[in-house]
């Protein structure tokens, strides 16, 4: 019983961060190339490091969704299934 449940945490916390590393990549990349922006212009108003980075998050997201949903449902289906096993 132990393993099972181990081995679910175990494949959830994979599927995080196989779904949330490229989003969180893109946000990193989109952070420094801001702040490379910034400090060789030397402008540092809020707003040019906020909003790239929200239009990333967002794109990211808008694209990302309907892949990022299916493999959760299956982890939760397939999930759910197990558990009913125990």
């Amino acid at each position: 019983m132990n393993g099972s449940l181990t081995t679910l945490v175990h494949e959830g916390i994979v599927l995080l961060t196989s779904t949330g590393g490229p989003l969180i990549a893109a946000l990193l990349v989109a952070g420094l190339a801001v702040g490379i922006f910034q400090a060789t212009t030397q402008i540092n108003d809020p707003a040019i490091g906020f909003l790239p980075r929200l239009g990333v998050a967002v794109g990211g997201a808008w694209l990302m969704g309907g892949w990022v949903l299916e493999r959760f449902a299956s982890y939760f289906a397939s999930a759910l299934q197990r558990m009913s096993q125990l």
